[in-house]
């Protein structure tokens, strides 16, 4: 057990890592930042911060020198340098779980071999893999690069073969998988805590809604029967338990009907469909990702109340800094802004939750907030 004025580490500074930091801070820990970027928005929170990349051999040895143990707040951090860190100190997720999360080809192929559906996939690692599709293969489909993507980037609709073909060439032929488009009723995740002797705890359900790629709303719970919504956090544990997972882990899903659903993606640590944990849970996503770092008891995950939560993205500061009155007077609204010196479309500014008494009202009283800061009276 790692208790309070030890120090952290936190590889990646975004958002993630600054709501983990503020966390870890709260509870008395010192936390150290890893990330190129030496504005990033985790360094408001963190008592000392490492601007290198990511495989830097000196920001390596700092980190084996002064903090006991390593999180990471995404993905595409190099298992290299997770591999060399677990040497000397806790390392969770580890490079294992990681590893297969940051390659899409790679953890769609685990998913399968381990028999959790998974929508029908073709590798894409030569040119020639586009000319040998099984017959069975049905466009449209989405093309996604293997790695590096997120957040809507680094994939594309496709309506055929020669689409594919095109924009593959564009990418520069580096790896890729071939995905059918799934039409589906909704998008869900489960997000869960799992620590190193197997111990689990389930969050809330929660359903989400994207708008170009990028998450735009998500509220918990998700509006699904309680045996669904256990059938799928049963699922989301059976793959933690298969990856022999140590950490918050994100299962995301397509629901086909009410009945029948597939795993979309993976995500090693805290997620964006998640925050409303921030407010609405016993125990936050991140206070959850210190305490399985520590080898705490896990924290209590009940809801306190239906919850929804709403991105900012850099869309609304086009005509100016969005009119936060709009937020803040709202008594059951709580605002969080990341810090990040420019806004740009796409880009994640900050997000807020509502609670409220039910689930569909959550969803409804969101959306209309973001339409009152996207009208043009919605910026100051």
């Amino acid at each position: 057990m790692i208790l309070p004025d030890a120090a952290l580490g936190v590889l990646g500074g975004g958002q993630l890592g600054r709501m983990f930091a503020m966390a870890a801070r709260s509870m008395g820990y010192r936390v150290i930042t890893w990330d190129p970027d030496p504005s990033s928005p985790a360094r408001d929170f963190s008592t000392h911060h490492l601007s290198a990349g990511f495989d830097d051999e000196k920001a390596i040895s700092f980190c084996l020198d002064n903090v006991q143990a390593i999180t990471t707040e995404f993905e595409n951090v190099p298992v290299g340098t997770l591999e060399k860190l677990s040497k000397k100190r806790i390392v969770l997720p580890d490079s294992h779980g990681v590893g297969i999360c940051q390659d899409r080809i790679r953890e769609k192929t685990f998913l399968r071999q381990c028999g959790f559906p998974v929508p029908a996939f073709q590798p894409i690692l030569h040119p020639e893999d586009l000319d040998s599709l099984p017959s069975s293969f049905h466009f449209p489909a989405l093309l996604k690069k293997s790695r590096l993507g997120y957040d809507g980037k680094g994939q594309r609709q496709v309506r055929d073969v020669l689409e594919a073909v095109r924009i593959y060439h564009e990418w520069g032929n580096v790896p890729c998988i071939l995905e059918e488009k799934v039409p589906f009723l909704r998008e869900v995740s489960v997000i869960l805590g799992r620590t190193r002797g197997g111990e689990i705890r389930y969050y809330p359900v929660s359903e989400n809604i994207h708008r170009e790629g990028v998450l735009e709303l998500s509220a918990a719970p998700a509006q699904i029967s309680p045996e669904l919504a256990g059938r799928l956090c049963a699922m989301a544990g059976s793959i933690a338990e298969k990856m022999e997972y140590a950490g918050v882990l994100a299962v995301e899903y397509f629901m086909l009907s009410e009945e029948h659903f597939l795993v979309n993606e993976l995500a090693p640590r805290p997620h964006n469909s998640g925050h409303f944990t921030l407010d609405g849970c016993m125990t936050s996503q991140f206070e959850q990702q210190v305490r399985i770092l520590c080898d705490l008891p896990l924290g209590e995950t009940d809801l306190i109340a239906p919850s929804a939560m709403g991105n900012l993205m850099g869309d609304l500061w086009s005509n100016g800094k969005p009119d936060f009155g709009v937020l803040l007077s709202n008594p059951r609204v709580k605002l969080y802004l990341y810090g990040k010196s420019e806004a740009r479309p796409g880009r994640k500014m900050g997000h807020f939750t509502l609670l409220a008494g039910e689930t569909a009202h959550a969803l409804e009283e969101t959306r209309s907030l973001l339409q009152k800061l996207r009208s043009p009276g919605g910026a100051v």
